[in-house]
C-alpha cells in the first residue's frame, strides 16, 4: 500500500497520464468483499508467530511435545462440546454424587420425551459458554496447526505432507471451515443438552465415584467401550459409503480428497449426529464411569485430528493397534477402502483395507475396484488422468520390486 501511494504522489508531480493516478487510488481503496476467517486468522498468528517459535525454541524437547499434544487433545476435546459434559461430570464426583437409583426403567425413556418432567435448568448459560469455547478453540488452535504447516512450511511439503504434490483450493479451504463450524454448532448443541441434562440428575447409567460397581468392570470399561466406538464407526463409516447415503450425505466430507485439521467436523449434520447418537448410547444402557467413556472419546478425536490433518504422523510404539495418519488419508484419495479409524483390523476381516494393485474412484462402491490391468481400468484412465498417473507410477514401482 506504501509503494502504491509513493507511485501516485510521482505521478501527480511528474505530470504523467491521469488514467495511472485513478488506476492506483482504486487498488489502495479496494477492500475485501467479505470476511475470510482464513485470510483474516493466518493475519493474526503471524503477527505473534515470531514470539511463539522462540518461546517454543527455548523449551526442552518433551516439553514442547507434551505443550503441542496438550493442544491438540483440546481441541479434540472442545471440537464437539464434550469438554462441557466432562466438567459437569467431574465436579459430580468431585462433590460426591453417585448413581444411585438413577437406572434406566421404561418410565424414565418415557421422561426424555416429557419436557414437563425434563429439568433442564441452566441450559442456556451452559449452551453460550459451550460454544463460546468451541469456536474459540477451532479457529485458534486450527487456525495454528493450519497456518505452521499449510503456510509456513508449505515449501517443506515433502517433508511433512501425505500428499505433498496436492493441494486444497483456497475455496475448498474456504468451505470446508464454513461446514465444519455449522456442523460444530450442531454436534455441539446436543454436548451443551446432554451436560445439562446429567447436571440436572436426570436419569441415565453414568456412574461418578470409581467403586460404584467395582474395580475391576472400571478397568474392563476401556477396553470395551473402545472396542464399541471403533467397531461401530467403522460400521457406520461403510453405511455411509452405499451408494444412497454417499451421494445424499457422506460426499460432503470426501469434497476434501487432500484433508486438513478443519475437515475433521466437516461432515453432514445428519451424520455427524447420527455417530455422535450412536457413541452416547452407553451412558443409557450399561453403568459406565464418566472418565471411562470420555477418555476413549477423547482419545478417538484427539487421533481424529491427526488423521485429517493431512500430515505424516505415524503411531507411537505403544500403539500396535494404531494405523498411522496416512491409513486415513487414503480413505480420502481413493474413497471406498480403509473404512476403520483407530484399528486396521476391522478393514483387514472385512476385506476392505486398500490394495494397491486396484483402481479406486468414488464410483467404485463396496471396495469392489478392478485390478490395474483390467478393461475396465483403462476406461477409468481414458476419463480419468489423475487415475492414469497413478497407475503408470503403481506399474513403476511393481516392476521395480520384480
Amino acid at each position: 500500500m506504501a509503494s502504491v501511494r509513493q507511485r501516485s504522489h510521482g505521478n501527480e508531480t511528474n505530470g504523467i497520464d491521469e488514467s495511472g493516478i485513478k488506476k492506483a487510488k482504486t487498488v489502495e481503496e479496494e477492500k475485501p468483499k467479505y470476511w475470510d476467517p482464513l485470510v483474516d486468522g493466518v493475519k493474526w498468528i503471524e503477527r505473534y508467530a515470531e514470539p511463539l517459535e522462540k518461546f517454543f525454541e527455548r523449551l526442552p524437547d518433551f516439553i514442547s511435545t507434551f505443550v503441542a499434544t496438550f493442544a491438540v487433545f483440546t481441541f479434540g476435546a472442545t471440537l464437539r462440546g464434550e469438554w462441557v459434559v466432562i466438567l459437569v461430570t467431574a465436579l459430580k464426583q468431585i462433590s460426591g454424587h453417585t448413581q444411585s437409583g438413577k437406572n434406566m426403567t421404561t418410565e424414565d425413556i418415557y421422561q426424555l420425551f416429557t419436557s414437563e418432567n425434563l429439568k433442564m435448568e441452566n441450559f442456556a448459560i451452559i449452551f453460550i459458554v459451550s460454544h463460546c469455547v468451541s469456536l474459540g478453540m477451532y479457529f485458534s488452535i486450527g487456525g495454528f496447526l493450519h497456518w505452521y504447516f499449510y503456510m509456513k512450511r508449505r515449501h517443506l511439503a515433502h517433508e511433512w505432507k501425505i500428499q505433498p504434490t496436492k493441494w486444497l483450493s483456497p475455496e475448498l479451504e474456504r468451505h470446508e471451515i464454513m461446514v465444519g463450524t455449522f456442523s460444530l454448532l450442531i454436534s455441539g448443541s446436543f454436548s451443551s443438552f446432554l451436560a445439562c441434562y446429567i447436571f440436572n440428575g436426570n436419569p441415565c447409567t453414568v456412574y461418578f465415584q470409581f467403586n460404584e460397581y467395582g474395580w475391576l468392570w472400571f478397568i474392563l470399561q476401556f477396553p470395551v467401550m473402545f472396542i464399541y466406538s471403533d467397531y461401530t464407526t467403522y460400521i457406520l463409516h461403510r453405511l455411509y459409503h452405499t451408494p444412497w447415503l454417499y451421494k445424499h450425505f457422506h460426499k460432503l466430507h470426501h469434497k476434501y480428497k487432500q484433508p486438513t485439521a478443519f475437515s475433521v467436523t466437516a461432515i453432514h449434520p445428519v451424520e455427524i449426529m447420527h455417530v455422535k447418537l450412536t457413541m452416547c448410547l452407553p451412558l443409557f444402557t450399561i453403568p459406565i464411569h464418566w472418565t471411562a467413556f470420555y477418555g476413549v472419546i477423547l482419545y478417538n478425536y484427539y487421533h481424529g485430528i491427526l488423521d485429517h490433518s493431512g500430515i505424516n504422523f505415524k503411531a507411537q510404539w505403544w500403539q500396535p493397534w494404531q494405523p498411522d495418519a496416512e491409513f486415513h488419508d487414503q480413505h480420502h484419495e481413493f474413497f471406498h477402502c480403509n473404512f476403520g479409524f483407530n484399528m486396521s483390523l476391522w478393514d483387514r476381516l472385512h476385506g476392505t483395507m486398500r490394495k494397491t494393485t486396484r483402481v479406486y474412484t468414488e464410483d467404485t462402491y463396496h471396495g469392489e475396484a478392478p485390478e490395474i490391468d483390467s478393461e475396465e481400468a483403462k476406461k477409468i484412465m481414458e476419463k480419468d488422468p489423475e487415475v492414469k498417473e497413478y497407475v503408470e507410477k503403481t506399474k513403476t514401482k511393481l516392476n521395480e520390486t520384480n
